[in-house]
């Protein structure tokens, strides 16, 4: 029978002589402050801490190599992931390619590419960390795993490999699937957790820091290996799709289906759909309610700041932001950055987004209007050469730009590598662009997208998402003949019900059943659907 998801304590500082008084030698009891620590009832005879001595070690300000080492292992703690394992690493491990290693694992196999195979243990406490906030996914893995809906699938994917997609990953092979995985950003890779894949026996081609060169590289051998051929796709921004279309087209005859959950992503296929290139069912998972609500809503609502603070350690009180785009990414972002205190613009191209972000409270204005006072720029439209050379030659001194779309094609950073220009890495993932004239710009992950790259994202957020890819695959794979056609689909809207249903345990939350004479009276089922296709949440 075949599957069908439609069925289915205060810390007490001791009191401490102000440095004057030591600089000039007063005996502390018969100080200003010795008179307060008495009356106070507080012993003033303590030792003190030499304030004149550290002034002076603090006015001995290091050489600009001594700052820069400084502020590379700031980073090491403090941008990279929580999860960088950065001590398990070592010094010669970065200087050595993953492609020129030869790697096995316990089983002894060497069918994978990841940067240090050690990590696996460390990455393995990370999945375990990350299945605790997964409950849903973890649900419906019990629950499905004995029917082992995806017996058979070969899932080819493309996607960020966090301990959050590794849970993802681990319960499409606990339904049955054959899985081989790569990365869809070269810095978004969680080494230790692809090492615990690859130790679990996935095929996995991914490290954090790869080449463009890499990165293809790693779709490829994907893609391209003997004895293996894909029949599903699950892509993150479709670069995995076009590797596919272009290099490998011949595989599509047995690919039952692809599941894409980005905007950029979900626009390529439509774009393939419109011209008649589609050549299989694709479920656009980036539109529905699951994905649109709440990961680009909620968790970049969460993630901005986090990325923004690990990064630059800005304060937000007073400064002035622009956020180009107010979809369900840029309403997150600036609902965090208003309620920290920044000033927030808003550029759109949308009436009705813009009237949205009005009625919001922020100022909706053209880009080159504030391009010069503003302190940071923020894009999230999908689009592409959204700030170009001329705003970025417009741009105040130490202005902070950074992208929170997918793909790196916001923010023009190719014309920003030219001899005119010094690029100066001043931490993971942060550099300083730098005109001639002394300015300089400070610009996040080489304008690829920052949360991921530079932080971590909410791992109950993401346990939606990771959800409705599981149906989505689930789903397409089980589909009976003559169900999708060769187009774009949105998730149906039960299943998007059954996701979120899944997630109110968590929060103890009790839904309210409609009785029969309401159901009636709004022409219902009272399982649901409960809203048309074509509402708006």
């Amino acid at each position: 029978m075949k599957y069908s998801c439609q069925n289915f304590n205060l810390f007490l500082i001791e009191p401490q002589s102000p440095a004057s008084s030591l600089r000039e030698g007063n005996n502390m009891k018969n100080s200003e402050y010795g008179r307060i620590c008495k009356a106070s009832g507080l012993d003033s005879s303590r030792k003190q801490i030499q304030f004149a001595d550290d002034m002076q070690e603090f006015t001995k300000f290091p050489t600009k190599t001594g700052r820069r080492s400084l502020s590379r292992s700031i980073s090491q703690s403090s941008t990279d992931s929580y999860s960088s394992a950065a001590s398990y690493t070592d010094s010669s491990d970065d200087e050595v390619s993953p492609r020129e290693k030869q790697q096995t694992n316990s089983k002894g196999s060497s069918n994978f590419c990841v940067k240090n195979i050690k990590q696996a243990e460390f990455g393995r406490r990370e999945i375990e960390i990350a299945e605790q906030d997964m409950s849903a996914l973890i649900s419906l893995r019990k629950r499905a795993q004995g029917e082992k809906p995806l017996a058979g699938a070969k899932i080819v994917g493309c996607t960020h490999i966090t301990a959050q997609t590794a849970v993802l990953i681990e319960t499409l092979c606990a339904l049955g699937a054959q899985c081989r995985w790569s990365a869809c950003n070269i810095y978004s890779t969680q080494n230790e957790v692809a090492a615990a894949l690859a130790e679990a026996g996935v095929a996995v081609f991914a490290w954090k820091g790869e080449s463009e060169d890499d990165f293809w590289w790693c779709i490829d051998r994907c893609v391209s290996t003997d004895g293996w051929q894909p029949n599903m796709i699950l892509d993150d921004g479709g670069d995995l799709t076009h590797w596919v279309y272009k290099k490998y087209p011949n595989v599509f005859k047995k690919i039952r289906g692809i599941v894409e959950e980005s905007v950029t992503g979900v626009h390529r296929l439509y774009q393939l759909s419109k011209a008649g290139k589609l050549c299989v069912p694709a479920m656009n998972v980036n539109d529905s309610v699951t994905k649109q609500k709440f990961d680009n809503l909620y968790c970049c609502r969460e993630s901005i700041l986090d990325g923004l603070k690990r990064t630059t350690d800005v304060m937000f009180g007073g400064k002035q932001v622009v956020v180009c785009g107010y979809g369900e990414v840029g309403k997150g972002c600036c609902a965090a950055l208003k309620a920290l205190g920044a000033i927030v613009y808003i550029t759109e191209i949308d009436p009705i987004c813009a009237l949205q972000a009005c009625m919001d409270g922020f100022r909706v204005v053209k880009l080159n209007e504030v391009i010069r006072q503003v302190d940071v720029v923020i894009t999230c439209t999908g689009n592409k050469n959204v700030v170009t050379r001329e705003h970025l030659d417009r741009m105040k001194n130490s202005c902070i730009v950074c992208n929170m779309g997918h793909s790196n094609t916001e923010i023009d950073v190719t014309s920003l590598r030219t001899p005119e220009l010094t690029w100066e890495r001043v931490r993971s993932q942060v550099d300083h662009v730098i005109w001639p004239d002394g300015k300089r710009v400070v610009l996040l992950a080489e304008g690829r997208l920052l949360n991921l790259s530079c932080s971590t994202v909410p791992t109950f957020v993401l346990s939606i998402t990771a959800t409705t890819q599981a149906l989505a695959l689930i789903e397409l794979y089980n589909a009976p003949e003559g169900r999708y056609k060769q187009d774009v689909y949105l998730l149906p809207k039960k299943m998007d019900e059954y996701v979120a249903s899944l997630h109110l345990p968590s929060f103890d939350a009790h839904l309210t059943e409609l009785t029969d004479d309401q159901a009636k009276y709004l022409g219902l089922n009272k399982n649901g659907p409960f809203k048309p296709n074509y509402y708006r949440y």
